[in-house]
């Protein structure tokens, strides 16, 4: 009788540890299939905005060791949220399609902020039915220095079709709709749907979303080459930072800029714009009524690739008012 209890409590403890959760700590390597645990199905569809990535994917958290036992290191760069720091990994949810799996990933911030500041990216990573890493595509991110809302809707084939979006007064809004898909030829995302009515408003003016700011501070003032090819700058939180927006086209309109930040003085004539979690880094320098630009970390995320943030442009003149003169009578 004694033999048959321990049986019976060797086969449950067995038992238990086969149904005990998988370990995403990092304390020990982990299965494939254990990895792929922490990934629910998706229903489709699913829509995810710039704003509700806070809320989406689930609570558990997966190490950075675990997940580079699948997922290389290299492609992990482009998911690093913040500087000099780790991002916590939680899964978002899993596409399974043939001999693929799509894993969605968030990346967020793990410093100490208020939790409705925190940083956050979306990401996915395509492995094949051998569990080998194939692709990584970022989608969107809660960070982005620019006048657009952001969206990204994945459809079940699947597709994502990553949608930015800003009004504009007194006309609809304006947006563009760019979808990828993986290419199992290529093993990379390629470009599959492209729909924007912006094209039509290239020859529109440029809304300036921060026109309407106070401009008293000794280098506020519209540096302009022309409706185009423009920097704003505006008063700051203290005299020795500047809000500031550029706008640039060039190469006939098909290589566009467009940055909205905050720039701080180093010394009298120099400025940087720098963010953490943001590779691009721009240096400012005043001589004279003019600004010159210069792209110093990589700002692709702002601009078109062939076309850099380096620019000089000069101060628009205030216009004097005209005198009124009476005539004598």
């Amino acid at each position: 009788m004694r033999k048959l209890l321990l049986y019976l409590l060797v086969i449950a403890i067995i038992e238990g540890c086969k149904n005990s959760a998988p370990d995403y700590s990092g304390n020990e390597t982990i299965s494939a299939e254990d990895f792929l645990k922490a990934f629910h199905q998706l229903d489709f569809p699913v829509i995810v905005t710039d704003t509700s990535l806070l809320n989406f994917g689930d609570t558990i958290v997966i190490s950075k060791a675990v997940f580079t036992q699948f997922i290389p290191d290299s492609a992990l760069d482009k998911f690093a949220v913040e500087s000099n720091s780790t991002p916590d990994i939680h899964p978002a949810g899993l596409i399974h399609k043939k001999e693929l799996d799509f894993l969605l990933s968030t990346f967020s911030s793990n410093l100490p902020v208020d939790r409705h500041n925190k940083k956050i990216q979306l990401g996915v990573f395509v492995l094949d039915d051998k569990h080998k890493f194939l692709a990584s595509f970022p989608l969107i991110n809660n960070y982005q220095h620019e006048t657009y809302n952001h969206s990204v809707n994945i459809t079940e084939e699947p597709t994502f079709i990553l949608k930015k979006e800003k009004p504009a007064p007194g006309k609809a809004s304006l947006y563009s709709r760019i979808g990828f898909a993986f290419s199992s030829a290529t093993k990379s995302f390629a470009e599959v749907l492209h729909d924007s009515n912006e094209d039509t408003a290239k020859n529109n003016e440029v809304i300036n979303p921060i026109d309407t700011l106070a401009s008293a501070n000794k280098y506020s003032g519209d540096y302009i080459t022309d409706k185009k090819n423009f920097i704003s700058v505006r008063d700051g939180k203290t005299a020795t930072a500047y809000t500031f927006f550029i706008h640039f086209e060039k190469s006939n309109g098909s290589c566009v800029g467009e940055l909205k930040g905050m720039m701080t003085m180093t010394d009298e004539k120099n400025a940087v714009f720098s963010e953490n979690g943001d590779a691009c880094v721009i240096n400012f320098k005043f001589t004279g009524n003019t600004i010159k630009i210069k792209e110093q970390g990589n700002c692709g995320n702002h601009r078109g690739i062939t076309c850099p943030f380096d620019f000089t442009f000069k101060k628009e003149k205030i216009q004097p008012a005209k005198k009124v003169t009476h005539e004598k009578k």
